[in-house]
């Protein structure tokens, strides 16, 4: 009996999460499928507490505490298989940082308080620094949220569109 309550759970899990697969782009999954294989240290198909100890000594932090990875593991509803695994990281992702955090993340680019950024100094920190922004997303960017007369982006426009959606009252 508890075999086939075990199985109905997993599969309830994947049935309920394969739309994830529709939230990412084909090279997105593919990066994340690389990054599973990765930690899947013994390649059984799922992530354990051995494998995070074991991904984690190779990074050089040998000294895990049991009870930090067993944390790690149940954050998880059950087995951590790929598509688990993908569905930790679209929510983690759809739950993005609450608007005053992100907005207190622009703060630090403004810092007369004015509520806006530059768009010349909001796109050359897109396009210069960590995930940089192609022409094409700037391109976006700038359609989704136009400057103003002056050159000025509302940031907390942005915010508010990052963490409410696209339907904002005008």
């Amino acid at each position: 009996m508890a075999p086939k309550k075990a199985k109905r759970r997993q599969q309830q899990g994947e049935g309920g999460s394969s739309n994830v697969f529709s939230m990412f782009e084909q090279s997105q999954i593919q990066e994340y499928k690389e990054a599973f294989t990765i930690i899947d240290q013994n390649r059984d198909g799922i992530i354990s507490k051995d494998d995070l100890r074991d991904v984690l000594a190779t990074m050089g932090q040998l000294n895990v505490k049991n009870e930090e990875l067993e944390a790690m593991v149940k954050e998880a509803s059950g087995p951590i298989n790929f598509t688990v695994f993908l569905t930790m990281f679209g929510e983690k992702l759809k739950g993005a940082d609450p608007e005053d955090v992100i907005v207190s993340a622009f703060k630090v680019l403004d810092p007369q308080g004015t509520g806006t950024i530059k768009k010349e100094f909001l796109e050359e920190l897109l396009t210069t620094q960590c995930d940089r922004f192609t022409a094409e997303e700037m391109t976006n960017l700038w359609a989704a949220f136009p400057p103003d007369v002056a050159g000025n982006v509302d940031y907390k426009n942005i915010c508010y569109v990052i963490t409410h959606g696209e339907d904002k009252e005008e």
